[in-house]
């Protein structure tokens, strides 16, 4: 498996993951995700963190979603950079091509349960269930930064880490992302994939204490929008 690695030391990796591409198995005879690869790579990554199948990575981002994951190289690493995770002290940043015209920077805030009639994985808006379904706070903000014709290219900021996050509050605040059908956008012909993308990470090196900053870079695909051509 190909892997493209935007930054490495002795202890972290940061890998920039293309849409389509799961970021580990979910069973041990499972291959092609993205810790596959870096685990051919670096084989060191296969003996680190709390779950084998994770080999190392610290956090995830959905299948469909591209850009910027962190791995630990050793125990040390993991535990330390996982600690600013749970604490919510590492700075997300995406970029999210959204549909219509974002004027204005806003915030949104929701309670956040999985939809469990469903047989997908899907995020709601706690409120719209009944029963005691698990509600899960969820924080994003989001400021415009180019228009593309009919759609708004957005910094992203997320301060808690619930699944589809991103991509549910923006649709629930009338901004879905391009192409992710799932939560309600229009399908564009010819596209396989959604225009979310992890762009950066800021957080203290887990072994220096020094400000670390991690990007990577803009996936192409978003380029024929940006540009106002079609998706092909």
């Amino acid at each position: 498996v190909a892997v493209s690695v935007v930054f490495e030391d002795a202890w972290l990796l940061g890998a920039d993951k293309p849409a389509g591409q799961a970021v580990h198995p979910l069973k041990s005879e499972e291959h092609g995700t993205l810790m596959n690869g870096l685990v051919a790579r670096y084989p060191e990554l296969a003996a680190v963190g709390d779950q084998p199948l994770m080999a190392g990575a610290l956090h995830r981002i959905d299948t469909g979603t591209s850009g910027l994951v962190l791995a630990a190289r050793t125990q040390e690493a993991f535990e330390g950079l996982r600690a600013q995770f749970a604490a919510q002290t590492v700075e997300k940043i995406y970029l999210a091509l959204v549909e219509g015209h974002v004027a204005v920077p806003g915030r949104l805030t929701h309670e956040l349960a999985h939809h469990p009639a469903l047989p997908h994985c899907k995020m709601v808006d706690a409120r719209s269930l009944s029963g005691a379904a698990r509600r899960m706070r969820a924080e994003t903000a989001y400021r415009p930064l180019e228009l593309a014709g009919p759609y708004t290219l957005l910094e992203v900021t997320i301060f808690t880490g619930v699944t589809h996050q991103i991509r549910c509050q923006l649709a629930l605040g009338g901004m879905p992302v391009v192409n992710d059908t799932l939560y309600g956008a229009r399908p564009v012909e010819g596209c396989g994939r959604h225009f979310l993308h992890s762009a950066e990470a800021r957080f203290r090196h887990p072994v220096s204490g020094a400000a670390c900053r991690v990007q990577a870079p803009l996936a192409g695909a978003f380029r024929p929008f940006l540009e106002g051509r079609v998706c092909v």
